[in-house]
């Protein structure tokens, strides 16, 4: 017995007629026959709420003892003993009294749920274990008794009972929900109107995201590419900085205001691993977007502003959201700064949002740790000062001579300058051209370059030595300060891998596309052999142009084991990332075993369920199968039969009841063969673009004149089918549809185009299906209701959705308005099929 289906009346407080609203569904449903039962309902004394039990069954309530006084709370074991198909379990967030079967009513739910019980529930907005804050700054009063949001989440189905903060005052005062003497104290403390305001907007807020989710299912499920609406995609630049916190929670008050709005935090670090950012800031940032509903992505790129666009180009993102620079004034004639560059680069598609916060202006102050390796700009300039600073301090000297002493510690000055800025070698050139200059223009004999004074050729030995141990240093201290650097950013990403498999994202796609981002390349691919000899094959692939053939057409290939290589194209990376890109290989391996496993696991799963199919099959033919067999054998005996002169009557009775019996015959076994071959995955569709009106009309041969109704306009545009799969898809639908359909009520074929899709819609009005049952009858071997066994195997249905699958279509159910059946058959226009879907021919199946 598969889990049965909760559904949820979601109000903004009480009294809006959660239970009402539950109750009346209940008369609904028993009044279509199901077995449906009061489990636990509390009607608070309210007249109109009490009235709505009348004619419900009760479950009755088991009484518990708690200190002195009696309980009353739901009896679990008589719901289940009961074994309804659908029970009423009023106030999900109830606390259960001690002693009880569990703690909590939800997880009373939780057990009729999984017993196969259908369960209609109540819960108001407050009672939400995440709003429990919110609830409590607006009303003032803590909810004790709460539900976990995830319980309310898994909700099959979740409707909002609304009603306006007036009228629910309205209902107050006039005594419809508290007694007399609590209406005043009520209405002046937690039902105030703006306490009821906030709340329904929770309520509405919660609801509305809850119809995204729906919204976004729909879509995957039934492939539809093009969009509805609009959906915003913010991107939080993030620093490392404290004001990092502040910008991600405006992004996301920011995303609540758009349907569906998504937040995705970005930190951009240096190529070379070098930042001033601290981890655990970063990492705190990191826990707060993920709480908030977003994710966080590390993005490697030498200019911030182009890298930080770019992913936001990728993601399809509608606004960025910057901090206000925290540079001081002075600090503006370097450049403009990321927040301007990134405004003024962004184009019409892209809004950019400047925040203030407290940081902003207070200056960055000096970077711990964050000393780099020599960059070419600053090699550049440190050569420029090495060569021209001794020549234009000695053109200065020669105006105003200081004492060779002096002399000496200006020319001194430069050289130390220039290897703090450029290194070694600039500052030996910057000593060597000194040293020169100062023995030409400043020892005597001057203007020779001899040395007359031996003292002052040691002072020309040790201003070179200082020099040369200045630059030594400045250079050793930059190549140490780089490998620690580099050590760290290297230990941080490999801890981001690490929270990836921690965490379960372990999606092929996804951790090549990190893989892409983090390293700042064009695309990732990861390739794989049988052996040595065999050719590449791509198991996953990211980003745009990946090297899918070989991994020595890649920029940058890192083997894994023997017959796996993971090739990145862009540009050509250093030797030391090659070390982090190996991580990441060894996952991409580990992912894709994993991914095959569980493949194997669906294999495994597919075959068990074939395996139930036949079964199935096997009690199919020796039960259903025997009676039109039964029933041809007798007509055809009694023709036989020389003991009893038949009439022409008669015999043309007996005659029909033979063909009637073939018939029938054939037609379950042709929905046998089908189911089977569907289950094995043989059939293949012919595909071709045919009209409608060719097709649909064949398909209603064999059902009573006048039993059906077609409405195929002329001018649908050509659909891509098999016009064999369809006209039999077509066929069940229309049987299927009149066998249910009262006297005198006629079922309507209808087709309509919608965008790139047209539907093919078979309306009865028959007793319809409720909403829990509506996907079990496309299930094989199901009849719903009280259906006699000569109705067939219930597999009509399961062959239709099967064929409309292979063709590219969906088949599904939906309620006929005022009472029965639709079944929506929705196929693909001309032009618009998938490439998978190619003609082919299959000399084994012949579908007519």
């Amino acid at each position: 017995m598969g889990r049965g289906k909760l559904r949820i009346y979601l109000g903004a407080a009480p009294g809006v007629g959660k239970t009402y609203a539950m109750l009346s569904e209940a008369h609904r449903r028993v009044e279509r026959g199901t077995d449906c039962v009061v489990a636990f309902v509390e009607h608070h004394e309210r007249p109109r709420t009490e009235v709505m039990l009348h004619g419900l069954e009760r479950i009755p309530r088991k009484e518990l003892e708690y200190r002195g006084a009696a309980f009353t709370e739901m009896d679990v074991d008589a719901v289940l003993r009961r074994a309804p198909a659908v029970a009423l379990v009023d106030e999900l967030a109830h606390t259960n009294v001690p002693g009880s079967r569990n703690a909590k009513r939800w997880q009373d739910v939780e057990e009729l749920l999984a017993a196969g019980i259908d369960v209609v529930s109540t819960v108001n907005i407050q009672h939400l274990e995440s709003l429990g804050d919110v609830v409590e700054s607006i009303t003032g009063v803590r909810q004790r008794e709460t539900v976990p949001d995830e319980v309310v989440r898994r909700a099959d189905q979740i409707e909002l009972v609304d009603m306006s903060p007036q009228a629910l005052r309205r209902r107050m005062a006039h005594g419809n929900i508290y007694k007399p003497d609590k209406v005043d104290a009520a209405l002046s403390n937690y039902f105030r109107p703006g306490n009821l305001t906030a709340l329904r907007e929770l309520a509405l807020l919660w609801v509305a995201d809850r119809a995204d989710e729906y919204l976004q299912q729909y879509r995957s499920e039934h492939r539809v590419s093009k969009i509805w609406g609009s959906r915003e995609r913010i991107v939080v630049g993030l620093t490392g900085g404290p004001e990092g916190r502040t910008l991600i929670r405006r992004a996301a008050r920011l995303a609540e205001k758009g349907a569906g709005g998504e937040v995705l935090a970005v930190y951009i670090a240096s190529s070379d691993g070098l930042t001033s950012a601290s981890p655990k800031e970063l990492a705190v940032q990191r826990t707060l977007v993920e709480d908030l509903g977003g994710t966080f992505h590390h993005v490697i790129g030498d200019d911030i502003p182009a890298a930080l666009l770019a992913f936001a180009r990728g993601v399809n993102a509608t606004q960025i959201v910057l901090g206000v620079s925290r540079r001081k004034s002075w600090q503006y004639v370097f450049g403009p700064g990321v927040g301007a560059t990134v405004a003024r680069d962004s184009g019409p598609d892209l809004d950019v949002h400047l925040i203030t916060h407290d940081e902003a202006g207070k200056g960055r102050g000096l970077p711990v740790a964050r000393g780099a390796r020599l960059g070419r700009s600053r090699i550049i300039w440190g050569w420029l000062l090495a060569l021209a600073g001794p020549v234009i301090m000695a053109a200065l000297l020669n105006t105003v001579h200081l004492g060779l002493a002096n002399d000496m510690l200006l020319f001194l000055a430069v050289t130390v300058a220039a290897a703090l800025l450029g290194g070694l070698l600039p500052a030996l050139a910057s000593a060597a051209v000194g040293s020169l200059l100062l023995n030409y223009f400043y020892t005597p004999p001057l203007h020779r370059w001899t040395i007359a004074d031996p003292k002052n050729i040691v002072a020309i030995v040790i201003f070179v030595a200082v020099g040369v141990s200045v630059a030594s240093v400045v250079d050793l201290a930059a190549r140490r300060t780089h490998q620690a650097a580099r050590l760290r950013a290297e230990s941080e990403i490999l801890s981001f891998l690490a929270g990836n498999v921690l965490r379960g994202e372990t999606g092929l796609e996804e951790l090549l596309e990190r893989v892409r981002e983090t390293f700042g390349m064009e695309s990732a691919a990861l390739l794989e052999r049988a052996g040595d000899h065999d050719p590449w094959t791509c198991a996953g692939r990211a980003g745009h142009g990946p090297a899918v053939e070989r991994p020595e057409d890649a920029d940058v290939d890192v083997p894994v084991g023997d017959h796996m290589a993971l090739a990145l194209t862009g540009r050509v990376l250093p030797a030391e990332d090659r070390r982090v890109l190996a991580a990441f290989a060894a996952q991409a391996a580990v992912v894709l075993d994993r991914r095959r496993l569980r493949e194997e696991a669906d294999r495994a799963r597919a075959l068990a369920e074939g395996n139930r199919i036949r079964t199935a099959l096997l009690a199919a033919v020796s039960h259903d199968l025997r009676t039109p067999l039964a029933g041809i054998k007798a007509a055809v005996s009694s023709l036989r039969s020389h003991d009893v002169a038949w009439s022409e009557e008669d015999r043309a009775e007996l005659l029909e009841g033979i063909e009637e019996g073939a018939d029938r015959l054939d037609h379950l076994v042709g929905n046998l063969l089908d189911m089977s071959r569907l289950q094995t995955g043989t059939v293949t569709p012919l595909i071709r673009e045919i009209d409608l009106d060719e097709v649909v009309p064949m398909a209603l041969v064999g059902v009573p004149e006048d039993s059906v109704g077609l409405d195929v306009p002329e001018t649908l545009p050509m659909v891509a089918v098999d016009p064999g799969l369809l006209e039999r898809s077509v066929a069940n639908l229309v049987e299927n549809a009149v066998k249910y359909s009262p006297v005198g009520k006629q079922v309507v074929v209808a087709a309509s185009a919608l965008a790139d899709r047209v539907e093919v819609r078979v309306v009865d009005r028959g007793p319809g299906v409720p909403d829990e049952a509506k996907e079990r009858i496309f299930e094989p071997f199901q009849r719903y209701g009280d259906s006699p066994r000569g109705a067939g195997v219930g597999l009509g249905l399961a062959v239709a959705r099967g064929f409309a699958e292979a063709m590219g279509g969906t088949l599904d159910a939906e309620d006929t308005p005022g009472g029965g059946l639709t079944m929506v058959l929705t196929l693909r226009a001309e032009g618009s099929r998938p490439q998978e879907l190619v003609q082919q021919v299959e000399p084994e199946r012949q579908v007519t």
